[in-house]
């Protein structure tokens, strides 16, 4: 029994493309005899013709990946773009050295290497990003000595 005719008409019907439609191959006696839209809304309610669903993108391997990357696995330098500068947030690095310079001139201000007034000052120019680093402020504390 051929049933093309009927394949065509509901993929038309349900606008999907006639490689979707399934027909039951058991069925088929009674397929052909259908010819009316309603004769096949009947046979798609007794599921003797079906639409199959399109078959997505696998996701299994991209939650596998995600799992990797929660470990921190998947980061050597070959995955790696571009400098450690640029992979690390300006912020955090603004934090990082601001943070240890002010750490030093509290040492320093408890230790009475330095006075209230220049603690304030030194304070202050730090805070402006004056200093590169700690050496660079230890430096210039030394110049003020001189």
């Amino acid at each position: 029994m051929n049933t093309r005719q009927q394949k065509e008409l509901v993929a038309r019907m349900t606008c999907v493309g006639k490689d979707r439609v399934w027909v039951s191959p058991y069925n088929a006696e009674e397929i052909s005899s259908a010819i009316t839209r309603h004769d096949m809304r009947t046979l798609i309610g007794k599921d003797i013709i079906k639409i199959v669903r399109i078959r997505g993108q696998s996701r299994v391997r991209a939650r596998t990946i995600l799992l990797q990357k929660k470990k921190s696995q998947r980061c050597g330098p070959g995955s790696r773009k571009g400098t450690s500068k640029t992979r690390t947030p300006h912020k955090a690095e603004w934090m990082k050295k601001i943070r240890a310079l002010r750490a030093d001139l509290l040492k320093m201000k408890m230790k009475n290497f330095i006075k209230p007034e220049e603690y304030t000052k030194l304070y202050r120019l730090s805070s402006s990003g004056f200093f590169r680093n700690k050496t660079h402020l230890n430096l210039y504390i030394k110049k003020l000595r001189e």
